[in-house]
């Protein structure tokens, strides 16, 4: 019995260690406080050992950088116009975004 209670009192620490760390990436990934490492870190797991997981983060990723094209109600857009209004004229008297001097 003395040979083995080395070996379970680590292999307990090991498995309280690890419970620890998965429920701080759980936090981590609910809160959105992963910063780039972090969420690299995760992903490399997830691809590891979550297959499905690892799919998901790269089209959530995808879904985020994708913008969505969104039609004007009024028809093609043509640059300067802005819904049936005609374009500000700048004045010499006028600064960029409308303010005056």
């Amino acid at each position: 019995m003395d040979g083995v209670l080395p070996f379970l009192v680590f292999a307990c620490c090991l498995a309280v260690t690890l419970a620890a760390l998965a429920l701080l990436a759980s936090f981590v990934r609910r809160r959105g406080l992963a910063g780039t490492a972090i969420t690299a870190a995760l992903a490399a797991h997830d691809e590891a050992f979550r297959v499905t997981a690892h799919e998901a983060h790269h089209e959530l990723r995808t879904e985020g950088e994708r913008r969505a094209v969104v039609p004007s109600p009024e028809g093609p857009f043509t640059r300067g116009c802005a819904r049936g209004r005609l374009p500000r004229q700048r004045t010499p008297r006028m600064r960029r975004g409308g303010r005056r001097r």
